[in-house]
């Protein structure tokens, strides 16, 4: 490792904001130096508790994390906010600026919050949140709140990265429900009706719950914890210490056993990690020894033109020194 990664490994361990910061900024820009001070900085992650939520565009997620930051500042832990947001078309960054949406909290040293743009990426994160998060898990903080993009059916990236996943939906609007069963239900340990004060928030409630009772019932009856359903006001911040009481809850059950099963979850999610990055890494080296000599254009010609298939094209490159090198 050169000696300024060394140093700026040593200033983020220190708690430094302006070293994590620029960190930061070299991973979402995908620059090789981050990784040579990620490398550094792995040994010292796993210990803050990642809490993601997740759910359709529109129902209060950054409100809600808004007030979960406040309720864990109250608590005197040190917060991290991972704000995913869609792209800007004009600069290609967050359309949402971190100050923007949680303003409140911009001079209050013990939080940190970070916006990063999708910049097309599907799943409601990005290419670069889990460095960001290992960045904000190396230089001290407790909790770190992960705020994806609205997200769709099959969209929950999230709960391959969070210890605790929360699904926000809101009354009045049918297609969260169908979105619920349709997959996102399997990705959820806590469940939040937000806009409690709407009309139907109750039914919507008893919904959730006996879609709950039923994957439990389907599944396996003897799960070490059922996902409660916790509704909340994020305007005025009803419900939300109920909610925290539910993240505790749920962070014991997985302590427990000498953390059996919070051992198992990061297990997967390093997995998945390695997959993602191999595929990442993979894929980039491959492209580049394609467009080399412009024979991705001439492969592309030949298919457009019906000289060859894809099918065969691809068997081709697969098999090719160029991959097996």
């Amino acid at each position: 490792m050169s000696p300024a990664a060394e140093e700026l490994a040593r200033l983020i361990l220190a708690g430094d904001i302006r070293a994590a910061a620029r960190l930061m900024r070299q991973v979402d820009d995908d620059l090789p130096e981050a990784v040579e001070v990620l490398k550094r900085l792995h040994a010292h992650t796993g210990r803050a508790w990642v809490l993601g939520f997740t759910g359709s565009p529109g129902v209060g997620k950054s409100t809600l994390t808004d007030q979960v930051i406040a309720a864990y500042r109250g608590q005197q832990k040190s917060v991290g906010v991972v704000a995913v947001d869609p792209t800007s078309p004009f600069t290609g960054g967050a359309i949402l600026g971190d100050r923007i949406r949680m303003q409140r909290h911009a001079t209050d040293e013990g939080v940190f919050i970070r916006s990063l743009a999708t910049r097309g990426q599907f799943g409601g994160l990005t290419a670069s949140t889990r460095g960001v998060a290992t960045v904000m898990d190396a230089m001290g903080k407790d909790v770190i709140l992960v705020e994806t993009v609205g997200v769709g059916q099959d969209e929950v990236d999230i709960v391959r990265m969070a210890d605790t996943t929360v699904i926000v939906v809101v009354p009045g609007l049918g297609d969260d429900i169908q979105a619920i069963k349709a997959g996102i239900l399997e990705a959820g340990d806590i469940f939040v009706v937000n806009k409690m004060d709407r009309e139907g928030a109750g039914r919507t409630a008893a919904e959730l719950q006996g879609m709950i009772a039923m994957r439990g019932h389907n599944v396996n009856s003897d799960q070490p914890w059922t996902p409660p359903v916790i509704m909340t006001c994020a305007s005025d911040g009803r419900g939300v210490d109920e909610l925290i009481q539910a993240v505790a809850g749920h962070r014991a059950v997985l302590l427990a056993e000498d953390g059996r099963l919070l051992h198992a979850r990061r297990r997967e999610r390093a997995r998945m990690e390695l997959l993602e990055l191999v595929k990442n890494r993979a894929m980039s080296l491959l492209i580049k020894r394609l467009e080399d000599g412009q024979r991705l254009d001439v492969l592309a010609a030949q298919i457009a033109s019906l000289e060859r298939d894809p099918y065969s094209v691809v068997e081709e490159i697969m098999g090719s020194a160029a991959f097996k090198n």
